[in-house]
Parts: structure tokens; C-alpha cells; sequence
């Protein structure tokens, strides 16, 4: 019997919420829906609120009540608020804290923007008084996992920093009434979420062929752009180096011919006069070079021949005294 009593106090335990501050909600069904249609009643400890009043708004599952919609007037949640269910003879009263018991609306109109800073601004409003309020957003980026962050109380907006192009990110924002206005237990929903950008990614794991195909393709390319530099260092190195006609990099030809220049060199000739006049040193030479006289080919070059050195006299020097 005892077991059957308690059973039955959970039944009918009553639990009330104040939605939005707008209303209140107190539902009885947390076990399942009772057998017996019962009638709510309920009271505030205040002075014109002192009298028990009856349920005008029920909600019904099955044609069984199990639970009250109220209105909620501004401040209220801040008083003990009593609730008294009847019915098959029984009576089930309780009393409520409903400060802590309160449970906004989703947030709504959602937009995001992407802007003239390349950052991703996400905006929102809020169902009651943002001063009231303080919201938590999550996101996530393409099929990732989410990622929860806090935004400051009263905040409308949120900054996703340099989003990537390619990427998808989705965003959703809950609130509740923060612990300047009386701190509530109980986040709303979230709401319905806002996207931007595209999913080009399927956000599953990479087979391990596609990674090894991914590296046997960069290799390749790897090698062939390091022997197209090898290719051109060589190039570039042989521009460089200049060779003569004839001169391979392995030896030298033997066959190489070359022009020979034929070289005087200058030499003063002095002579005197036969009446014993005055001597004069005449010098008289020839500047010439002659690199017209080519050597025949393959016909070896005399290296042990002296210069060739001429001599010239001026024709002062040729003319005879009488």
C-alpha cells in the first residue's frame, strides 16, 4: 500500500514553469497520463492574489487533463505560488518557487553576414529584454562537432573570425534570464539554425588508398620538378663557361690552328758623319703588325724559331757623302 501511495504522489507531481514571462505552465503527467480527470487550482501569497482560482485553460492527452496554462503577471515569479489538485476524493497540494523556474523562447531571426572585415557576423533577437538576458551559441563547421561559446549578457550578435571559403558553418543561439534579473535554472531551446557557405566536404575520414595515391602523385611530381631544376642548373652552368673553337671539355684538340702574327720589334740605329760634323742619332722605325699570314693545316707550328727582327734605316741614313 505504501508503494502504491508513492507511486501515485509521482503521478501527480506537478511541476510549473514560467514560459517567456509570459504565462505560466504547470504539468501533472511526469509518470504517465492519470487515470482521473483532476481539477487544478492555484494561488499566489499576495495580497490580491490570495484567492484560489480554477483552471481555466487546461491541456488534455487522451480526454485526460494533465496540465494548466495561466497568466503570469510581471513579478509574480518572485511569491510562493501554490497549486492544489482534486479528484476521486483525493486532494494533492504543493508549494513553488518559480524564480528560478523560468524558460524563455528560442531567440529569433536568425541572419548572418559576411563582412567588409572578412568575419562572419551572426545576429539574432531576443524574446524578452536582452538586458535580462544572456544567450550561449554553437557552431560548427561543415559536419563537425559543435562548438559551445558564451556571448556577453544583452549580446545579439556573434563574430566568427576569417571563415574559410569552401567551408559550411552553421550556427544556433539559446538564452536565459541571467543572475541580474533573478537566474533561471532552464535555457530555452535552441533555436532553428542559420547557415552560410557550402559543404564541399563529406566531414568522413580519408581511406588510407586515397592518402597513398595523394603521396604517390606529389613523389611523382616532386621528382620530375627536381630533374627540371637539375636540368636547368646545367644549362645555365654551361652559359657560363665559354670554350674556345676546338676546346672539348674532356681535352684539348690537337688538331687546333690558330693564326699566326708576325712580330718586329723596334731597334735605333745611330750613325756619324764623316767630316766630323755634328752626330745625329736618327731612329726610324716601322709599328706594323701582320696577322694576315695564316699556317697551313695541320702543319705543326715552330716553336723554336726566334722572333723575327728587322732593322730599317732611314733614307738619310742610306745617302752617301760627297
Amino acid at each position: 500500500l505504501l508503494v502504491h501511495l508513492h507511486w501515485l504522489a509521482l503521478l501527480l507531481y506537478v511541476t510549473c514553469l514560467v514560459i517567456n514571462l509570459e504565462s505560466i505552465r504547470c504539468m501533472w503527467n511526469l509518470q504517465g497520463t492519470p487515470q482521473v480527470n483532476y481539477t487544478f487550482y492555484s494561488r499566489f501569497n499576495l495580497p490580491c492574489f490570495n484567492l484560489k482560482t480554477i483552471c481555466a485553460e487546461y491541456l488534455s492527452e487522451n480526454g485526460r487533463n494533465i496540465g494548466c496554462t495561466l497568466p503570469y503577471i510581471r513579478l509574480q515569479r518572485f511569491e510562493s505560488f501554490y497549486t492544489e489538485l482534486r479528484g476521486g476524493n483525493k486532494t494533492y497540494k504543493k508549494e513553488h518557487d518559480l524564480k528560478t523556474k523560468v524558460k524563455l523562447n528560442p531567440p529569433t531571426n536568425l541572419t548572418v553576414k559576411n563582412g567588409s572585415d572578412l568575419n562572419l557576423w551572426f545576429y539574432w533577437n531576443h524574446t524578452v529584454n536582452p538586458s535580462c538576458v544572456e544567450s550561449q551559441v554553437r557552431i560548427r563547421k561543415n559536419d563537425n562537432n559543435w562548438e559551445t561559446l558564451k556571448v556577453s549578457r544583452g549580446g545579439k550578435h556573434y563574430c566568427h573570425s576569417l571563415p574559410s571559403s569552401t567551408a559550411r558553418y552553421e550556427l544556433q543561439v539559446k538564452s536565459r534570464v541571467d543572475n541580474y534579473c533573478g537566474e533561471s535554472e532552464f535555457w530555452s531551446d535552441w533555436s532553428e539554425p542559420v547557415v552560410w557557405g557550402f559543404n564541399n566536404t563529406t566531414g568522413k575520414a580519408m581511406p588510407v588508398w586515397t592518402a597513398l595515391l595523394y603521396v604517390v602523385i606529389i613523389s611523382r611530381f616532386m621528382i620530375s620538378f627536381f630533374f627540371f631544376l637539375l636540368l636547368t642548373f646545367f644549362f645555365i652552368l654551361d652559359d657560363w663557361f665559354h670554350f674556345s673553337k676546338g676546346l672539348v671539355k674532356e681535352r684539348f684538340n690537337t688538331n687546333f690552328n690558330e693564326r699566326a702574327c708576325t712580330v718586329r720589334e723596334y731597334q735605333p740605329v745611330s750613325r756619324s758623319d764623316s767630316n766630323g760634323s755634328d752626330s745625329s742619332r736618327l731612329t726610324t722605325a716601322t709599328d706594323q703588325t701582320d696577322c694576315s699570314i695564316p699556317i697551313a693545316e695541320n702543319e705543326p707550328e715552330d716553336t723554336s724559331a726566334p722572333f723575327y727582327t728587322t732593322v730599317i734605316a732611314s733614307e738619310d741614313e742610306q745617302q752617301v757623302s760627297v
